[in-house]
């Protein structure tokens, strides 16, 4: 934190109070997306956006790079919450996330001791690119039952995918309505408006959606109750480290890659390049911090850096402002968030996870996007 704001000038004020607040619109909405692809409750993906972005902001050395969590780390935390959470009990996986989360951190920080940031040097493109597509293949598959209103017993890819279409004569014609058209929205204003918040207002149709038009009565489901207040102390389950390790590991890998690859892809000309040891510590102690308050395993992310970059973003407070009024999410919008339906969430991660699929589409789109205002990189 020292290296940016011994240089703070006052003019950078009110540029980073508005990306931060604008990327807040784009973070929220889908971190609690990403929370429920992990299988956890949405509150967790706020909790998530909360304190590791101020972690981050205080020992990161990328001026812009907004940490919280991503579909790729989402969907990894998902499989290892899995196998030692089978049955999908709510307090055990808060407990176990917290350790995967503390594990996670743990791994980072020794990678950064240990001067281990030069690994990220020699993780090809087309490898994260193979892999991202497959996880993006797995992302949806998930979330389409979701958007059909069908429930069933989660097993394998193979499973799930049948066990989808033996559901599709007991789907939910209004939830799909609700799905499809969210998904309508999103890409209109991704087409039409790309510089609006877009998750922030498909979230906001679908609330305003359920609450006039009384869609729980009708068989849509909810969110539903979402804690109200700051999170609160979240002990992680200690047992479970041993079965868990191997998978934190790769998850501590993927995170440092993406924010790595993001916090070098959005640095000026001018600003300092960021420090890879650095950003192993920063992420490491913002996973470790984040665990004791029932954070998910996070990084940085790629789109939601954009976004806080194009909106005028020069320092990380620009991040401190997005955690806060993500702290005022927690504090007074829990019961408005409660009245979301999961439809709506589905539709969030589904279209956001599409870009994982077709890379070649997504790069595309993602340059021409960042290149008016990126200084040249």
């Amino acid at each position: 934190m020292e290296n940016w704001l011994a240089s703070y000038r006052k003019e950078w004020l009110q540029p980073d109070v508005i990306a931060g607040l604008t990327t807040a619109a784009v973070v929220i909405p889908k971190a609690m997306a990403y929370a429920t692809i992990a299988g956890l409750p949405v509150q967790v993906g706020l909790y998530t956006a909360f304190l590791p972005m101020v972690i981050y902001a205080v020992i990161g050395t990328s001026r812009v790079l907004s940490v919280s969590t991503t579909t790729t780390i989402a969907i990894l935390a998902a499989a290892q919450l899995g196998e030692v959470v089978p049955g999908g009990d709510p307090a055990s996986l808060l407990t176990a996330s917290a350790m995967l989360t503390l594990l996670v951190g743990l791994v980072l920080v020794v990678a950064s001791l240990l001067r281990l940031g030069f690994v990220a040097n020699f993780i090809s493109e087309p490898v994260l690119i193979g892999f991202k597509a497959g996880i993006g293949v797995v992302i949806v598959l998930d979330q389409v039952p979701k958007i059909l209103g069908v429930h069933f017993a989660k097993g394998s890819f193979v499973q799930n995918l049948l066990a989808t279409m033996h559901g599709l004569p007991r789907t939910s014609l209004t939830t799909l309505a609700v799905g499809v058209s969210i998904i309508a929205l999103l890409i209109a204003i991704e087409r039409l408006m790309p510089h609006a918040p877009a998750p922030l207002l498909a979230v906001a149709a679908g609330i305003t959606g359920a609450y006039l038009l009384n869609l729980h009565a009708h068989g849509v489901e909810l969110v539903g109750h979402i804690p109200r207040g700051l999170p609160s102390f979240t002990a992680p389950t200690f047992s479970l480290a041993a079965q868990l390790w191997p998978g934190a590991l790769g998850i501590a890998l993927m995170s440092f890659t993406e924010t790595i690859a993001a916090g070098r892809a959005f640095a000026r000309s001018d600003e300092p390049s960021p420090q890879a040891n650095r950003e192993l510590l920063a992420t490491g102690l913002a996973n470790a911090g984040g665990a004791f308050l029932g954070a998910m395993p996070g990084g940085g992310g790629t789109t939601q850096t954009a976004v806080n970059r194009l909106a005028g973003a020069r320092t990380q407070l620009a991040e401190i402002a997005t955690a806060a009024v993500t702290l005022v999410t927690m504090i007074l919008l829990a019961p408005l968030i409660a009245l979301m339906p999961q439809a709506t969430l589905a539709a969030v991660v589904i279209v956001y996870s599409v870009g994982l699929i077709r890379p070649a589409w997504s790069s595309v789109r993602f340059s021409v996007y960042v290149e008016p205002s990126s200084g040249g990189l």
